[in-house]
C-alpha cells in the first residue's frame, strides 16, 4: 500500500514537471519576443513624428511607407531671354521696323535705318523738363561775328518749335554742359558743319560737339542767315538725325532748302515716338 502512494506521488511530480516545461515553451516565449521589438518599435514613431503628426497613428508598416523620401535638387531655370533678348523684346523691334516701314512715303526713317551701320535709333531721352545743357565756347575764329550766336540759338528754337520733345538750355557753362558749340574757319571737301554724337549701349544720346565753319568751301564767308540754315541741319544730327535723300529737306547731305521741311518735322516726330536702342533681331 506505501508503494502504491509513493508511485502516484512520483506520477504526480512527473505530471508537474512536463506541465511547467509546457508552460515555458508555448506561453512564457512569446512575451519575450514582444519585448525585444520595441526598441525597433519606438525608432520608427520618431522618425514618423518628425516627418509631422499627422502621420503619426498609422500603423508601423504605414508610418514606414509614409516617411517623406529626399527632396529633388532644385532644377535652375534661365531667366527668359538669357543670353539673348527676350521675346518681348524682340516683339517690340518687330513693330518698330514695321512703324518705320510703313511711314516710307512721309518720312525718310527707313532710308536712315539702311544706311546705317549699326541700325540703333539714337535719341535723347526725358529732355523736357531736364533741358539738354548747351555751351558757346568763346571763339577768335577768323569772319565769327556774334550775330552767329543769334542764328544758332533760332535754329535750336525752331526744332524745339515743330514739336520735338527735346528742350535746350543755351546758357549752359564749360563745366555741366552735354553739348558744345563750336566754330573753325572751313571744312575739307563740300561740308560746312560737322556733329558728333555720343550715345549708351541703348541708344540714348549723352553728349555730343557741333562744329560749324564761318567760311564756305569756296572760300567765302557765312553770313548770319548761312550759319542758321548750316545750324538747321547740324542740330537735326544733334536729335538723332542723319541725311535724307531729298534734296527738299533740310537734312539732304547738301542743303538746298532754307528751313525745315514737313518731312524734316514728320520723321523728327516719328524717331521721338519710338523706343531708342538697335532694331536688329540678333542685336
Amino acid at each position: 500500500m506505501l508503494e502504491r502512494r509513493i508511485l502516484i506521488l512520483v506520477a504526480a511530480l512527473v505530471v508537474l514537471l512536463a506541465s511547467a516545461a509546457l508552460w515555458n515553451a508555448f506561453v512564457r516565449r512569446p512575451a519575450r519576443a514582444s519585448a525585444s521589438a520595441t526598441p525597433d518599435t519606438a525608432s520608427v514613431e520618431s522618425v514618423v513624428r518628425t516627418a509631422g503628426p499627422a502621420v503619426d497613428s498609422a500603423p508601423d508598416t504605414a508610418r514606414a511607407a509614409a516617411q517623406p523620401a529626399p527632396a529633388p535638387a532644385p532644377t535652375v531655370v534661365p531667366p527668359v531671354g538669357a543670353g539673348g533678348p527676350s521675346y518681348i523684346v524682340l516683339l517690340a523691334r518687330s513693330e518698330i521696323r514695321r512703324r518705320i516701314r510703313a511711314s516710307a512715303g512721309s518720312t525718310y526713317l527707313s532710308d536712315i535705318v539702311a544706311g546705317s551701320t549699326d541700325s540703333i535709333l539714337h535719341r535723347w531721352d526725358g529732355r523736357v523738363s531736364t533741358p539738354v545743357r548747351v555751351f558757346f565756347p568763346p571763339t577768335t575764329v577768323a569772319n565769327f561775328q556774334p550775330s552767329f550766336l543769334d542764328a544758332v540759338r533760332s535754329a535750336f528754337q525752331r526744332w524745339q518749335e515743330a514739336g520735338v520733345p527735346v528742350r535746350f538750355n543755351l546758357d549752359a557753362d564749360s563745366s555741366s554742359a552735354e553739348v558744345r558749340v563750336q566754330w573753325r574757319i572751313q571744312f575739307e571737301g563740300e561740308r560746312s558743319g560737322q556733329t558728333d554724337l555720343q550715345w549708351d549701349e541703348d541708344g540714348h544720346l549723352t553728349g555730343g560737339v557741333v562744329t560749324l565753319a564761318t567760311f564756305d568751301a569756296k572760300g567765302q564767308p557765312f553770313a548770319p542767315d548761312d550759319v542758321r540754315v548750316l545750324a538747321l541741319h547740324e542740330i537735326g544730327h544733334l536729335l538723332g538725325l542723319d541725311h535724307s535723300p531729298d534734296a527738299g529737306d533740310i537734312m539732304y547731305a547738301q542743303p538746298k532748302v532754307r528751313d525745315l521741311s514737313p518731312r524734316d518735322i514728320r520723321t523728327a516726330s516719328l524717331l521721338y515716338d519710338l523706343a531708342p536702342g538697335p532694331l536688329r533681331v540678333g542685336s
